[in-house]
């Protein structure tokens, strides 16, 4: 049986783009019709190519990603990813950011390959996991130190239209219902009970 190259791109918003990650791919000589391709978060594996991709992959196949997250966001599922594929698949993984983690020419039964293989891969995901950690930490340090400088975040609040001191009073009276008061002033009904009762 042939064996196949395999891709799998990942990007985590469908407003990113996976130019460089196709770039690769071509570079590397996999053929557009084995690249499987995401554009959804990585936080879990309900992702469709990336299942297909895992469904076809088997025996002495290869699977080739531009970088180690591709396979996950944490440390854990990076490892266990890793595993399904080298162990549970039989097949290779190239990660082409980190070229010792090549598994192709690791002959089976070489324990000295599979150990350097093995402590490279701890040793990238841990690193990648630190990172994500320290760059999400560093995000939320920086909103705070915003808040405290009075920078506000979201939308402004609508401006109250000309006229809602007198539909309200209105409203207050009984003369109109919450319905009608919003209609009037060409707002929401949730945005009139809102503003009345801020």
């Amino acid at each position: 049986m042939e064996n196949h190259i395999y891709g799998y791109i990942r990007v985590s918003t469908l407003a990113q783009h996976d130019d460089r990650q196709w770039l690769a791919m071509d570079e590397f000589g996999v053929s557009r019709e084995f690249v499987f391709a995401d554009k959804q978060s990585g936080k879990d594996f309900a992702r469709p190519a990336y299942q297909k991709m895992l469904s076809k992959l088997s025996m002495g196949d290869t699977l080739v990603v531009k970088s180690l997250d591709r396979l996950g966001r944490d440390y854990n599922e990076m490892l266990e990813q890793w595993r399904i594929i080298t162990k549970d698949k039989g097949a290779a993984i190239v990660v082409l950011d980190l070229p010792l983690l090549d598994t192709r020419e690791r002959i089976a039964g070489d324990l000295t390959g599979i150990l350097i293989s093995d402590i490279v891969l701890q040793l990238f995901s841990y690193v990648a996991q630190t990172e994500r950690d320290m760059n999400h930490q560093r995000t939320m340090e920086g909103i705070m130190a915003a808040r405290a400088r009075g920078v506000e975040f979201g939308r402004p609040p609508r401006q109250k239209p000309t006229g809602f001191e007198a539909v309200r009073e209105a409203w207050a009276a009984g003369e109109l219902s919450e319905r009608e008061a919003a209609r009037r002033l060409g707002v929401a009904r949730s945005t009139f009970h809102k503003w009345t009762h801020e």
